[in-house]
């Protein structure tokens, strides 16, 4: 099979990013990390992908007149790279119809919650402050509002009497850090078949 190129798009440390890089690296997915996008220069994911060599766009919002006009940029390299599949790994921003339109169904993001429960900003805070007993992780594609994409694949984290953001969090990371590589690995085997909002991952 030719080589199967991803992007990944993140604005924090970069902890899911390392988790599908080390996958590569021990030969647990088969693809090829193309390219980092980053919204935020001193962001630490910066220095993970410069440690990597894997090539970073990084860029600040400021410095453009609309988000679309970032996005046409980004387009532009996606498709220099002939990226595959675009990855969203702690990107910050909504996205708007110039990314999602020609990658729809190739575009996912990872949250750290049940969803539909808890979208948004800071989930993990959110489920703390509801008080449920069980919370998780979810992927799903992207469609363009607030984690409300097609939802692929969830795994659930219970809450302990007694944890806190940074308790709960730790636990949903390892979570997370596992899952993400695992669903990137079951499209790129082209397991994973989107109709409408129902998606079916086929068995091996």
């Amino acid at each position: 099979m030719k080589p199967f190129r991803i992007a990944v798009f993140a604005s924090g440390s970069g902890s899911n990013f390392q988790a599908i890089v080390d996958a590569v690296r021990e030969r647990r997915l088969d693809v090829s990390v193309e390219l980092l996008v980053c919204d935020r220069p001193a962001a630490p994911v910066v220095e993970r992908a410069a440690k990597e060599k894997i090539p970073a766009f990084v860029f600040r919002p400021k410095d453009y007149p609309s988000r679309e006009d970032y996005e046409r940029e980004i387009v532009r390299l996606l498709k220099e790279k002939e990226i595959d599949l675009i990855v969203l790994a702690g990107y910050m921003r909504l996205i708007t119809d110039v990314l999602i339109a020609p990658y729809y169904g190739r575009i996912i993001n990872i949250h750290p919650s049940l969803l539909p429960a808890f979208p948004g900003v800071n989930g993990i805070g959110q489920a703390l402050a509801y008080g449920v007993k069980v919370t998780g992780v979810t992927v799903h594609f992207v469609d363009g509002g607030m984690d409300t994409g097609p939802i692929i694949a969830q795994r659930a984290v219970e809450v302990y009497d007694g944890d806190t953001e940074e308790t709960l969090s730790s636990r949903i990371h390892l979570v997370e850090h596992e899952l993400y590589p695992q669903v990137i690995g079951w499209i790129r085997q082209g397991r994973v078949l989107l109709d409408g909002r129902k998606v079916t991952v086929r068995k091996e």
